[in-house]
């Protein structure tokens, strides 16, 4: 995959690899990731000031989480007093948002619109049933058969 950025392989704004490729624990942040790079790419986000406010997302969230903690304080490490555990990605995506309300694109209250109608429709709300499912398994029998 060709990125229109380099993205850092170090510092706050390093994203998670794993294996020195990029690393997501959920579909949406990949998505996310997509997103943010297409709209780069289009000339539509500036990507070093997306960079300096996923930074400033993470100085933000290290103050709130006393990051990183004291060696005495017995907490958890990663985890913050207000009990947020820490996710590059969340940092990531209110760095996307901020970038797209400063772009002009789209304003946060109605990001949060969005997000509450999307998060209330019912689960396979988005799954058309006009096309046939054809059930594979019944085809080979079990193993061993």
């Amino acid at each position: 995959m060709s990125l229109p950025v380099r993205l850092d392989e170090d510092g706050a704004a390093a994203p998670p690899r794993e294996n020195g490729e990029l690393a997501f624990s959920a579909p949406w942040e990949s998505r996310l990731f997509g997103l943010t790079m297409t709209l780069v790419e289009a000339g539509r986000l500036d990507w070093e000031a997306f960079r300096q406010r996923l930074i400033a997302r993470i100085a933000a969230w290290e103050e709130r989480a006393d990051w990183p903690p004291a060696a005495d304080a017995g907490r958890d490490a990663g985890a913050p007093s207000a009990g947020e555990s820490w996710d590059y990605w969340q940092r990531w995506r209110e760095a996307f948002e901020d970038s797209l309300e400063a772009a002009g694109l789209v304003a946060v209250p109605e990001i949060d619109g969005l997000t509450r109608q999307l998060a209330a429709r019912p689960h396979g709300h988005d799954h058309h049933h006009d096309h046939h499912h054809h059930d594979h398994s019944h085809e080979h029998g079990r193993p061993g058969d």
